[in-house]
């Protein structure tokens, strides 16, 4: 192919791009939405496992948790006004994500980065300060806002910028901020746990706006993606900041490809009822189910909750916090796996290994702990707490290099341009709609289920395995402007969706 593109051996057509500055950083700055979401999700679970927390805003569950008998073990942190404490941030956000999705087609991926950063900017400013309940859930709402817009943007702006040969690993560097900031909230929270006069919560929540002002400055710095200036008309600037993100001068090829999906895109008036055609019903199926998937891992119900697991567990509190950090360092390490394989062994080689690994563990750790209930204890013994944490352990890093980021990668990539916002929207709307469920309920499903959750969960991920062998794709190394002909065209069920 004449300059701007090349073939491949395998006869595939890809364009030509060095890998910029430009590209690296940008990526590295949005992704910062990743840390700011992972901050959340860490520090709830930490912060609701505090006694002076719980004694200002839920002195109901500090008398339980003070006077709990053995056989509450399960149920001592079940109350649905402490699960909302978590929880409405998610339900915020997938009402966010619906609005997001026309503000990002319309003022484009940076705009809409940087609206979630100031909404993580007054969020977090609300809980630090907050002295009722009241004044706490709506901090946590305005962070769930940010989380909507920035789960919207941040995904769509790497796939858009970054070449196509190391796309899944950029992506995933979304995953990677989300990781971190899970552990970072678990450190966090267990050096402001020791601090005594009871304000600790407040530092770890307030500890938020570092991550909040990280996305807003960078989202400030980078330039928009060319698919959404083009997309919103501005072609010359498209093309220019396209020169730049690639570092050649003939981007023509990717330019004039751009192009031909924006005015299939612009062609396109209501981008909901778009994504009903039919053939886009493989992405949205795709793009939804997984997001079903993923929370039905039973990965937010640990991360959430680690702390509070690990002291129902009958860890003590030292213990149960160290126990999350160890757990969130495992999460960490393990979406490193995942960035250097994703773009070598693919996508679905990394999903359906992480099934195994994630049934075998969920299994383990139901049967250890039915054979706790056995025996009546209140407490694990030594051998058995190690293999609990063992279990915890092997089943995070599973996830973490493959449902995690591929969770989100995957959906990113598989809608045509004139479906990609809105269905980008859904899959988000989704991810919130059902993390919302799992947090809402985890902790009511484990008074009522105790150790029979795991084996709950175990039955999905060998649902998840079976649906990845037969309906979810290879989409690595192809350009995302080509996925419609040839992953959908070319696959053996969905293939019937396109329209000639």
């Amino acid at each position: 192919m004449a300059g701007g593109g090349f073939v491949s051996a395998s006869g595939e057509v890809h364009f030509e791009a060095k890998i910029t500055f430009a590209v690296i950083i940008s990526c590295i700055l949005a992704a910062t939405g990743g840390l700011m979401f992972g901050y959340d999700i860490g520090i709830s679970g930490g912060v609701t496992s505090m006694p002076s927390f719980l004694q200002q805003f839920f002195p109901e569950v500090y008398l339980k948790i003070q006077n709990h008998g053995a056989d509450s073990n399960y149920c001592k942190y079940d109350n649905q006004s402490l699960q909302l404490f978590t929880s409405s941030l998610y339900l915020a956000a997938l009402v966010a994500t619906m609005i997001a999705s026309p503000v990002s087609r319309k003022i484009g991926r940076k705009h809409t980065m940087i609206i979630a950063g100031v909404f993580f900017i007054v969020g977090t400013i609300l809980n630090a300060v907050a002295n009722t309940l009241v004044l706490l859930i709506i901090g946590r709402i305005l962070l769930g806002c940010g989380v909507g817009f920035a789960n919207q943007a941040v995904p769509l702006f790497i796939s858009e910028i970054a070449p196509t040969r190391i796309r899944g690993a950029l992506n995933i560097m979304f995953q990677l901020n989300i990781t971190i900031g899970i552990l970072v909230a678990n450190l966090i929270n267990y050096f402001t746990a020791k601090i005594k006069g009871g304000y600790g919560w407040r530092i770890s929540l307030a500890i938020a706006a570092v991550p909040a002002l990280m996305l807003t400055i960078g989202s400030l710095i980078v330039h928009d993606t060319p698919n959404s200036l083009i997309e919103r008309g501005f072609e010359e600037e498209g093309k220019a900041v396209l020169k730049k993100i690639r570092g050649v001068e003939n981007v023509e090829p990717e330019f004039q490809e751009i192009v031909r999906a924006s005015k299939v895109a612009k062609a396109v008036k209501s981008p909901f009822k778009n994504l009903l055609k039919r053939h886009n019903h493989p992405p949205l199926i795709i793009g939804v189910i997984m997001q079903v998937f993923q929370q039905f891992t039973g990965i937010n119900a640990i991360m959430f909750y680690a702390p509070v697991l690990f002291s129902t567990l009958g860890f003590e509190s030292d213990a149960s916090l160290y126990s999350a950090v160890i757990t969130g360092a495992v999460n960490m390490l393990s979406t490193l796996v995942s960035i250097y394989f994703v773009d070598k062994a693919g996508r679905r080689v990394l999903l359906l290994e992480a099934c195994v690994q994630m049934f075998v563990s969920l299994v383990v750790i139901g049967l250890v702990l039915g054979i706790k209930v056995q025996d009546h204890s209140d407490s694990l013994n030594k051998g058995f707490a190690i293999v609990v944490v063992v279990m915890v352990c092997t089943f995070v890093s599973s996830f973490a290099w493959s449902w995690g980021p591929l969770g989100w990668l995957i959906p990113s990539e598989i809608f045509p341009l004139e479906a990609r916002s809105s269905g980008q929207s859904v899959t988000v709307f989704t991810n919130m709609l059902f993390t919302f469920i799992i947090a809402q309920a985890f902790l009511s499903m484990l008074c009522h289920l105790k150790y029979g959750i795991f084996f709950f969960f175990a039955g999905w991920v060998l649902v998840m395995g079976i649906f990845t062998v037969l309906l979810i794709p290879e989409t690595k190394n192809i350009p995302i402007e080509e996925i419609t002909e040839k992953v959908w065209r070319n696959h053996w069920f969905w293939k019937s969706f396109m329209d000639d």
